[in-house]
C-alpha cells in the first residue's frame, strides 16, 4: 500500500487522519466532525470533512 500524500492540503496530516477517523469510526455526521473540530479550534467545513473521507477515509480506515 502506497504512503497517503497530503501535499497542498491547507491543514495537518494528523487533522485530516483524525477527521477521517472519527467519522470511519463512529456513526458521526460530516457536520459533527466539523463540531468537535470547532471545540479544539480547527475551522473545518462539513464539505471539507467530506472531501477529506472520500479521498483519505478508505486508507485509514483500513489501517
Amino acid at each position: 500500500m502506497s504512503p497517503l500524500s497530503f501535499k497542498r492540503h491547507r491543514f495537518p496530516p494528523e487533522i485530516i487522519r483524525r477527521a477521517a477517523w472519527l467519522y470511519a469510526r463512529f456513526t458521526l455526521s460530516y457536520r459533527d466532525i466539523e463540531e468537535i473540530l470547532a471545540e479544539r479550534g480547527i475551522d473545518v467545513s462539513s464539505e471539507t470533512a467530506r472531501r477529506w473521507f472520500l479521498k483519505f477515509g478508505p486508507t485509514i480506515a483500513a489501517t
